[in-house]
């Protein structure tokens, strides 16, 4: 069965969503209006339109600064609640038919004092920054940010239904000078790395600006006084009046890129030559067309979809779940807000691609479709998941709707199916989010599935033979202030219920929870800045009614002096796993700060009385990872990392893990930059307290990573790299296992 037939049948599952959405939106009498908030009507700023050129240098000589419309962004709101702010700074705004100008003069009393480093883009957030937020739709929904830091570093971000946080890419200009009273920030944005309003006259959309000024603490200066009992930041934004002819142009972008890998690995390990396993030049093209200002097309043929930096390790000893991974390939991320619930990386390796998204008015879609070269596989049980990958091609498809109500409210319907030989996976339904007032809120989703598997793939991991099905359902029901939170949630999911292009590693069960927590904040002259606490309850049980965990979670966080915190978190009550009841507990933590402005001290950990999952028994387990960041001067940083893990059970050590990180990174330019980056993962068993025949004592691996970047922007790129591996264990020394070389030059065209 293909993936539209899987979506076809999975629409049976949801036909009753869209009625009762359209029901539910009708029945919300008691819409979050501006009336009903009492949040103060804001009175639009009008933007000039100019017409003269801007050079992006970092100095405002040109006469568009002479005309721009001038805001004082000078309202510090954390760490003290909209107090005047100890520096001063003024923002520029105008714009063109094809691009929105802005520029931040960013006064300081001493700027020898200034946090400013170079570095890759995106990498900007342990200097000082200014960032300006639009809501190009104005629907209090999401926004686009464009960040700089003083030498004009870029770093942007998608938020909400506009795209996927930081991993979000744009094509835009800036630059950035010290000079003697601070420094200047300039801005070009381009109106085809935006999407906004399909209108014939003036726009109206939202405006955030934001100065960061770390020294004992790291101040965040806004553009206006901010409501902390207001949960929707969105709607708090001011208003920019304007834009009128602005236009994306053609708004066509085609990234061809060129690839090259040879890859070796060592035959009849550990005493065999090295053979080639991987020889291939390859050539790749993506496109996007923006084919309104608010909608916007991607296809990819034969794609690029590298992933340049190593997936982090991550300690794998007593483990229940299979682990998340994040996005980071660039064909995914674009447009990726509308996608929420797909887990892009169960696309593992795609042959082509194509995407749609936008939004016209209050409605918001989403389509996208893949053919994957590989199909993995999760399989979810309340007790533990497996994972596997079927050696077959499988096709992918996923589709989004939304329609907002009220001021931030929104429903959406949820299509996702993937097939492939004797096998498909499709889920669908409903998910919302309703705001009854500025601090209170619904979340929930309500899902159903239908799934197959080839009979051996069954049979192996003791999946269903015959076509099977599910549901998930789960809600969330919050109070958000200033001061007092509270929760109330629950949910119940079923054996049957698959998810395959979600991240889904646990099905079986229903749980409830509620909480609350409480903070307290006071200005940058105090020891400390803000204080939270909190506690709360935790029921877990499998469908059958079968006791999973039950018992009591408490947290504290702090924030202070030096940019100190300390988060605490943990649990106390019962397990069950295997059919055997346990008594647990843990307290888990993470404090850092930084003595100097360019060191950063990290250690976080857990300790707990936990399950030995491997033995069906009880343990003590320690983990810590001391964490350092040093950066020396404007060129070098060091990243230095060390993961400590062990369990004791009533027989002795059971194992000891340790996992080591260690990356450098010289950045010649802000386009250039050599990188450096070493793991190690040491795995330590005593086997005497083991049932598994196979095990050995002593399992290590090795991993390393050089590479040499130059990025002219996020897809104008050139890599060259080099990675090897190496493997252990009680039985072999560490021996390299494989070597790879690879090189890849990409090119953003844009018309």
């Amino acid at each position: 069965m293909r993936a539209t037939t899987v979506l076809i049948a999975v629409a049976c599952l949801v036909a009753t969503a869209v009625p009762l959405a359209t029901a539910l939106a009708a029945a919300h009498t008691g819409e979050v209006t501006k009336e009903t908030t009492g949040r103060p009507e804001k009175i639009p700023h009008r933007i000039p339109k100019v017409d003269t050129p801007v050079e992006v240098d970092g100095v405002l000589d040109e006469q568009v600064w002479n005309e721009a419309l001038v805001m004082g962004v000078n309202t510090e709101v954390r760490p003290g609640e909209n107090v005047p702010a100890p520096v001063e700074t003024d923002m520029y705004l105008a714009y063109s038919e094809t691009h929105f100008f802005v520029a931040f003069k960013a006064n300081d009393p001493d700027p020898s004092k200034i946090r400013a480093r170079l570095c890759d883009r995106d990498r900007i957030w342990d200097d000082e920054y200014v960032i300006i937020g639009i809501d190009t739709f104005n629907d209090q929904r999401g926004s686009f940010e464009f960040a700089c830091n003083p030498l004009g570093i870029q770093a942007d971000v998608a938020e909400g239904v506009y795209g996927s946080g930081m991993s979000w890419d744009a094509i835009w200009d800036s630059a950035g000078q010290i000079n003697g009273e601070g420094y200047v920030v300039e801005m070009a944005i381009p109106f085809s790395s935006l999407r906004f309003q399909r209108a014939e006259g003036e726009q109206t959309w939202g405006l955030d600006a934001v100065r960061s000024y770390p020294r004992d603490v790291r101040h965040h200066i806004g553009l206006y006084a901010r409501d902390r009992d207001d949960a929707c930041y969105f709607c708090q934004m001011e208003k920019l009046v304007g834009f009128e002819g602005a236009t994306p142009g053609r708004n066509i972008e085609i990234d061809p890129t060129v690839s090259a890998i040879r890859a070796q690995e060592r035959e009849d390990f550990p005493d065999g030559d090295f053979v080639d396993s991987e020889s291939s030049e390859e050539l790749g093209l993506t496109g996007h067309w923006g084919i309104t200002p608010n909608i916007m097309f991607s296809g990819a043929v034969n794609p690029d979809f590298s992933q340049i930096e190593a997936d982090v390790f991550q300690l794998d000893v007593n483990r229940r779940y299979a682990f998340w991974y994040p996005e980071r390939r660039p064909f995914f991320l674009k447009g990726a807000g509308i996608f929420e619930r797909l887990y892009t990386r169960s696309i593992a390796d795609p042959l082509w691609g194509a995407k749609i998204s936008g939004k016209e008015g209050k409605n918001g879609m989403g389509a996208l479709a893949a053919e994957d070269a590989m199909t993995n596989l999760i399989f979810p049980s309340a007790q533990g998941s497996d994972v596997t990958s079927l050696d077959q091609r499988s096709t992918a498809v996923a589709l989004r709707y939304t329609r907002d109500f009220g001021e931030s409210s929104n429903l959406g319907v949820v299509l996702d199916g993937r097939s492939g030989t004797d096998y498909y996976n499709g889920m669908g339904g409903l998910q919302g989010d309703i705001w009854f007032t500025k601090s209170h809120a619904l979340f929930f989703h309500a899902l159903g599935s239908l799934t197959d598997y080839p009979d051996s793939v069954a049979v192996e991991y003791d999946q269903p033979l015959e076509e099977f099905d599910g549901s998930s359902f789960a809600f969330s029901l919050n109070q958000m202030t200033s001061g007092l939170d509270w929760y109330i949630s629950g949910g119940q999911r079923d054996t049957g219920f698959r998810h395959d292009l979600g991240y889904v590693p646990s099905v079986g069960y229903r749980d409830a929870d509620l909480g609350w927590g409480y903070t307290w904040q006071e200005d940058s002259t105090n020891w400390w800045t803000m204080l939270n606490l909190g506690s709360g309850y935790e029921y877990q049980e499998e469908t059958d009614g079968t006791l999973m965990e039950q018992g009591y979670t408490f947290w504290g966080n702090y924030q202070g002096q030096k940019q100190s915190f300390l988060n605490v978190h943990g649990w106390i009550g019962e397990d069950v796993y295997s059919g055997e009841k346990f008594d647990t507990w843990n307290v888990g933590y993470d404090t850092g700060f930084w003595p100097t402005g360019s060191v950063f001290l990290l250690v976080y950990g857990r300790f707990a009385h936990t399950i030995d999952y491997s033995n069906v028994q009880p343990g003590d387990q320690i983990r810590i990872t001391p964490n350092v960041e040093w950066k020396l001067g404007k060129h070098l940083e060091f990243d230095v990392a060390y993961t400590y893990e062990r369990m004791d059970v009533d027989g002795g050590r059971l194992y000891t893990a340790g996992l080591a990180y260690a990356k450098v990174i010289y950045q010649f330019t802000s386009r250039a930059f050599l990188r450096g980056i070493v793991q190690h993962a040491d795995y330590r068993y005593n086997l005497s307290l083991y049932d598994d025949e196979d095990m050995l004592p002593r399992e290590q691996s090795l991993a390393s990573q050089l590479l040499f970047s130059y990025k002219v922007n996020p897809r104008t790129v050139f890599y060259l790299g080099y990675s090897d591996g190496y493997y252990g264990d009680s039985e072999t020394v560490l021996t390299q296992s494989g070597r790879t070389v690879f090189a890849k030059i990409g090119y953003a065209w844009v018309l």
